[in-house]
């Protein structure tokens, strides 16, 4: 950090600089200074390019769900590209015992459903795919000093695109008061109330995009490499939504009061008056952060959806009935909830540099968010972003904005993607270099993407530790901890992302010799874990 973002660090923290050593710089040529030995329980690895899950001494991993492994009687597979990881225990006397859910963001065809570059997809192939996404329903179990799913157990069980799932809205979307399946589902958060939501994100690549232009719809095929459109007629519409799922009973709906878009995660809190709170980002280029209050305890059905002004530090509210502008654009609410996206620019939301996950900082209640950042831009390595409410109040409608933690050489990491907190504190961040950039400029000096810890107080405080190096390939994914902060979910989605199409596999991962990849959740323990978190 330079002198300036590193006075604010240390502001935002309550630390003095006699207190806290840390140290980037914005300029493109890195600042060395030599550091004092790390205070800490491990000794940090530097950036890797082995086909292997890395980790600092100290720490150790089990795999707990891999792809294609048997869940329950029914035949249900774990799916493919786990990425954002929930656990709930079962009860507070219970807390080595409960439900895990985990996303299976999208699928690979090539692995899944045998496709070959260059051959028509059938029927038959699309339906194999549309198994995989969506996201899975583990019991899961500490047992004999590792974490394991319940096999068999009458909670295991999966939501796919073909699931039939419930559109929360005022009136029918395009006919349809139910959607056929959930896909593309990135991060997540969790409810007061124990159930859990699941993002929708880059539903495009898979049923295209509806694009609305002088009263007229038009829709734009996906990624061809993902595309189902020339098989089934899925209404894009139906997709981009925040779908709240009951562990207990698989029961799903979708949440059209959050507003239809890439939906990176949905982080909650909750309000003075009993109100939850949700944050948002869209990850795509230049679009935008958005916020949604509820109207009333306990629901998330209704509620009203504001959008961040970041210059002006106010949240914009996404009302016909406020806004003239919002009124003659959209038809409805339900109209205007559908094309999100283009009522936050009607408003003047501002443009970020792919808004991805957020969380709240458990002091402060500052809101931390990981803008991975755009390629082609003056940003290729993105940033943390703060959000500071006015009066720490998630109710407010005014907030002050800056850069928490730069990305870039300087720091260490590169495109900051998934974040989590432990109970001490401390910040866990992830990496999302794309599998076509990474190794090369502006990111050859990263390596493969990792696991970070950013301790926010004592001597260390703002510096940035790398913990662990995914396979070739991969990015590390949904970092979640155990009520008793011991261990650390996280997946590892997408070895060898792409690979196949080389003429050799890029990973192996975690079988080694030449072994077909398997996305899986890792149970990351060890005594440095221990440490940093008891």
């Amino acid at each position: 950090m330079n002198d300036l973002n590193r006075r604010e660090f240390l502001k935002f923290m309550g630390c003095s600089a006699a207190t806290v050593w840390a140290v980037s710089c914005v300029s493109k040529s890195p600042l060395v200074i030599e550091a004092p030995k790390p205070a800490l329980p491990f000794a940090p690895i530097g950036p890797n390019r082995e086909d292997i899950l890395k980790l600092a001494d100290g720490f150790r991993y089990d795999i707990v769900l891999r792809w294609r492994q048997k869940l329950n009687a029914r035949g249900d597979l774990f799916g493919f590209n786990n990425d954002y990881v929930a656990y709930l225990p079962f009860s507070p006397t219970n807390p080595l015992e409960g439900w895990m859910w985990i996303n299976h963001e999208y699928h690979d065809p090539y692995f899944v459903s045998d496709w070959r570059p260059g051959q028509p997809r059938t029927m038959a192939q699309v339906k194999k795919e549309r198994k995989e996404v969506g996201g899975s329903i583990c019991h899961v179990r500490f047992d004999e000093d590792r974490w394991q799913l319940v096999e068999n157990s009458k909670f295991n069980r999966r939501l796919d695109a073909f699931t039939e799932i419930p559109l929360i809205s005022d009136r029918p979307i395009l006919g349809r008061k139910t959607a056929i399946g959930t896909l593309a589902n990135c991060a997540g958060g969790v409810t007061p109330w124990g159930t859990i939501l699941t993002c929708e994100e880059n539903y495009d690549n898979f049923v295209g995009e509806a694009v609305y232009k002088d009263g007229k719809r038009e829709i734009v095929d996906g990624d061809g490499y993902l595309s189902w459109t020339k098989h089934v007629k899925l209404p894009p519409e139906h997709y981009g939504w925040v779908v709240e799922v009951n562990l207990k009973t698989g029961q799903a709906k979708k949440l059209t009061a959050l507003g239809r878009f890439a939906h990176e995660g949905a982080t909650t809190t909750l309000a003075s008056d009993g109100r939850v709170v949700v944050y948002s980002g869209d990850d795509s280029e230049n679009e935008h952060l958005y916020k949604f209050i509820a109207r009333e305890p306990g629901s998330l059905e209704q509620g009203e959806l504001y959008v961040a002004d970041i210059k002006n530090g106010r949240w914009l509210p996404l009302s016909r009935a406020k806004d003239e502008r919002l009124k003659r654009a959209f038809s409805d609410h339900t109209d205007m909830m559908i094309r999100a996206r283009e009522a936050a620019k009607i408003v003047g939301a501002t443009p970020l540099d792919r808004p991805e996950d957020i969380e709240i900082e458990p002091k402060s209640k500052a809101v931390i968010v990981a803008l991975t950042g755009i390629k082609s831009t003056q940003s290729p390595f993105g940033s943390l972003l703060k959000i500071e409410e006015k009066n720490s109040d998630p109710l407010s409608l005014e907030f002050q904005a800056s850069t928490f933690i730069p990305a870039g050489p300087q720091s260490g990491f590169a495109n900051p993607d998934n974040l989590a907190f432990d109970k001490k504190g401390g910040l866990w961040m992830t990496t999302d270099m794309s599998g076509t950039s990474m190794h090369k400029e502006p990111y050859e000096q990263f390596g493969n993407n990792g696991l970070f810890y950013i301790p926010l107080h004592g001597p260390e405080a703002g510096r940035v530790f790398q913990v662990a190096s995914a396979p070739r390939g991969a990015e590390l994914t949904g970092p979640c901890f155990a009520p008793d902060g011991q261990t650390l979910f996280l997946s590892v989605q997408h070895p060898g992302e792409r690979g196949a199409l080389r003429p050799e596999m890029a990973s192996h991962w975690p079988d080694g010799g030449d072994a077909v990849p398997a996305p899986s959740v890792v149970a990351i323990r060890g005594p440095a874990l221990e440490a940093l978190t008891r």
